[in-house]
């Protein structure tokens, strides 16, 4: 029965994986379109492939901060009975859900969390949900100077950031959160999580604390910077010439167009984040739409889905993960 269990999670999880990774593979056919195939490949052939691996390194810096806000997250939830190695698996265990749809499988952390150390899924929720506005501002801060310099982009930004800030202060004010909450348990339709949704805003009621909300996007900005950074890294190998406007374009176009794919929903931010990306290396920076194209195939391979292979390795070692329960029932700890 346990058996029968974990394959029906195992094919859940898949169902909802597989749509990203599909829709990945039309996006980067598209950006070869774009580009031209002929001279997407022509680019491509010349980029110094030795630049590739600082930019592997700088999203292994940007992950590893990510999961240094990820673990302070969890202490802050009182949880001391997962150790950090097991808190790092299931942190790179969850960047393959980053390609669900809205990243909803992202809230199987939560279940994770849950089995590791008995914080309630709605609390362990809370933590990922934390990191993501956490991230969603970061980015912001690193885009902010871009768009003083290119108002068009104003109303997007201004978007985000209401509905980032609106999450943080109706966390802290407990009459206006409670009201939300009693408002939700008289839904017909999502009464059945209210209780869930009372156990994660207690934990995220804690972690929007001032302090930990100024340390975690200290934290988000400087590891995101670094993707930027890759960004930059990437037009390099690709011949554009250096300087400190290239490198300032490619931080602000790196963050701007990860708050596009936020904003999507889209799976990953597939298709959003590439077409922004790739359209700003165009308009703002000048590139040909081949290098624009090229740069964005390579960069998104070197972070989003250097990320996924990752979390595929952890899978492939870990495989009890994706049966959610091992076989005695029991949170898998292995």
């Amino acid at each position: 029965m346990n058996g029968k269990v974990t394959d029906s999670n195992n094919v859940l999880i898949w169902r909802r994986l597989i749509p990203g990774l599909f829709l990945g593979f039309i996006v980067f056919l598209a950006l070869v379109l774009i580009g031209d195939v002929r001279q997407v490949g022509d680019t491509l052939l010349k980029f110094r492939w030795e630049w590739f691996i600082p930019v592997l390194l700088l999203t292994t810096f940007n992950d590893g901060l990510r999961f240094i806000k990820w673990h302070y997250y969890v202490r802050q939830l009182g949880v001391t009975n997962v150790g950090w190695k097991e808190s790092l698996r299931v942190f790179v265990g969850g960047f393959p859900l980053s390609v669900t749809p809205g990243k909803v499988g992202e809230a199987l952390k939560g279940v994770w969390l849950n089995q590791a150390s008995g914080l309630p899924v709605g609390s362990g929720v809370s933590v990922v949900v934390a990191e993501r506005i956490s991230d969603g501002l970061a980015v912001l801060v690193l885009s902010v100077f871009g768009v003083v310099a290119y108002p068009q982009y104003w109303p997007v930004f201004v978007f985000v950031l209401a509905a980032l800030l609106a999450a943080v202060v109706i966390s802290q004010i407990p009459p206006l959160a409670l009201w939300f909450l009693a408002l939700v348990e008289k839904m017909p339709v999502v009464r059945r999580f209210a209780g869930g949704l009372r156990d994660f805003y207690e934990g995220s009621a804690g972690l929007f604390k001032p302090v930990s909300t100024i340390a975690a996007v200290g934290i988000g900005s400087l590891s995101w910077m670094g993707e930027g950074i890759g960004l930059y890294v990437v037009l390099l190998g690709l011949g554009e010439p250096p300087g400190f406007r290239l490198l300032s374009l490619a931080i602000f176009v790196m963050a701007f167009s990860t708050v596009v794919g936020a904003v999507s929903a889209l799976p990953g931010g597939l298709g959003a984040a590439e077409m922004s990306m790739t359209g700003m290396l165009v308009l703002l920076a000048g590139l040909d739409p081949a290098v624009a194209s090229s740069a964005t195939v390579l960069i998104r391979i070197g972070t989003l889905w250097f990320g996924v292979l990752l979390g595929l390795i952890v899978w492939a070692i870990s495989p009890k993960m994706l049966g959610l329960r091992g076989n005695n029932g029991q949170s898998d700890k292995s």
